[in-house]
C-alpha cells in the first residue's frame, strides 16, 4: 500500500509536468507571438520564472484544494488517482486539438467526479470554495479582458507622441518583464494545485497506516494546512520542466490566431493578466491562468477594432472552458469505478 501511494505521488507531480507542458501558452504565447524572443528562450525564459515563484508566492490555493472542495473522509488513493488521471486524460485531449484549456479547472474537476463516483454529491463541500471556483471561470477571463483593454488604451495614451521606432524598442524589452511576471503567477497559482492533491492523499492515507508511527511526520506533514518544501521544490520543478518542454499547438493558438499582437500588445496582455492570477493566489482561489491571458489577449486586440478578434476562435475555446469540469469529472469517475473494481483500498 505504501508503494501505490507513492505511485500515485509520482503520477500527481507527471500532471504538473504535463500542467506546464499544456499550460506553457499562458507564459510564452504572447512574447512568441510578438517575436521578442525566440520559442526556445521564450520556454527557458518562463522556466525559470514559473519555478522562481516558490519565494514569492506562498500556499494559500493548495491548502484550498486540500481541504476546500472534497470532504476527506471519503477520500481515498482510489480517488486520488482516478482525479489525477481524469485530469490527465482531458488535458491531452486539449493539447491535441490545440485548445487552451484549464488545466486546473481539469484538475478540481477530476478530483470532484471520482470522489461523486465513490460517496454521491455528498461529497462535495459546498461553499465558498466551490462558489470562488465555478465565478472565476466566468470573472477571471473578464476582468483578464478589461484589465487588457485598460491598459492598452493607457499606454497608447501615454505613448501618443513618442514614435512608432522608439515605442517598439522599448516595449520590446518591458515584454521580457511581463512576460516574467506572467511566468510568476503561472507557476505560483497552478504548481500549488498539485501540492493541494497530494497533501490530500498523504492525510487521508494516514487512517490506512494507523497503526504505522509517524505516517504523517514521514513526509514532514501534521495536517492539511501543512505544505512541506519537499513538496513545493517537487511541483515547481515539475512544472518548469513540463513549461521547457512546452505545448507548441497551443501556442500557436494563443499567439497567433486570436488576434495579431505587437509588443506594446503582448505587454499589455501579460501585465494585466499577471495582476489578476496574483491577487487570485494571494486569496487562495485556484483560477485557470489560461483563461485569464485568453481574455487580456482579447482586451487588447479589442482595443484596434472589433473586428480584430477572432470571434469564432475565441468562443470555441469558451465552450472548451464550459465543459472541462464535467468532461474531466465523468473520465475520472469513470476511472475510479474501475481502479475501485480490481485495485482495493
Amino acid at each position: 500500500m505504501v508503494a501505490f501511494v507513492l505511485f500515485i505521488v509520482a503520477v500527481a507531480l507527471a500532471f504538473d509536468f504535463i500542467n506546464g507542458f499544456h499550460d506553457s501558452a499562458n507564459s510564452i504565447a504572447t512574447i512568441v507571438g510578438t517575436r521578442v524572443l525566440s520559442p526556445l528562450a521564450a520556454v527557458m525564459w518562463a522556466a525559470v520564472f514559473n519555478f522562481s515563484a516558490l519565494f514569492f508566492v506562498g500556499t494559500a490555493v493548495a491548502k484550498s484544494v486540500a481541504a476546500g472542495f472534497i470532504d476527506v473522509s471519503i477520500v481515498d488513493a482510489n480517488v486520488i488517482l482516478g482525479g489525477l488521471l481524469g485530469a490527465i486524460t482531458w488535458n491531452l485531449i486539449t493539447w491535441w486539438f490545440g485548445i487552451p484549456s484549464s488545466s486546473s479547472h481539469a484538475l478540481i474537476g477530476g478530483y470532484a467526479g471520482a470522489a461523486v463516483a465513490k460517496a454521491g454529491f455528498a461529497a462535495l463541500l459546498w461553499g465558498k470554495k466551490w462558489i470562488e471556483t465555478l465565478s472565476a471561470i466566468v470573472l477571471s477571463p473578464t476582468i483578464g479582458m478589461l484589465m487588457g483593454f485598460l491598459l492598452m488604451v493607457l499606454v497608447l495614451n501615454l505613448f501618443a507622441r513618442v514614435s512608432a521606432s522608439r515605442s517598439a524598442r522599448f516595449f520590446r524589452l518591458a515584454q521580457l518583464t511581463s512576460s516574467a511576471l506572467l511566468s510568476v503567477a503561472h507557476g505560483g497559482n497552478d504548481a500549488q494545485k498539485t501540492m493541494g492533491i497530494v497533501v490530500g492523499l498523504l492525510v487521508a492515507s494516514q487512517s490506512v497506516f494507523a497503526g504505522q508511527t509517524g505516517w504523517l511526520a514521514h513526509f514532514h506533514l501534521t495536517d492539511l494546512k501543512t505544505v512541506p518544501l519537499w513538496l513545493e521544490l517537487s511541483a515547481y520543478t515539475m512544472i518548469s520542466l513540463g513549461t521547457l518542454f512546452g505545448g507548441w499547438r497551443i501556442v500557436h493558438t494563443m499567439g497567433t490566431r486570436i488576434t495579431k499582437l505587437r509588443p506594446v500588445g503582448g505587454f499589455c496582455a501579460e501585465t494585466g493578466g499577471a495582476l489578476v492570477i496574483l491577487t487570485a493566489s494571494r486569496l487562495g482561489i485556484p483560477v485557470s491562468t489560461t483563461h485569464t491571458i485568453t481574455g487580456a489577449i482579447v482586451g487588447v486586440g479589442a482595443t484596434t477594432r472589433l473586428s480584430a478578434v477572432r470571434w469564432g476562435l475565441a468562443g470555441r475555446i469558451v465552450w472548451a472552458w464550459v465543459i472541462t469540469i464535467p468532461a474531466s469529472a465523468l473520465m475520472a469517475a469513470l476511472t475510479y469505478w474501475m481502479l475501485a473494481a480490481f485495485v482495493p483500498v
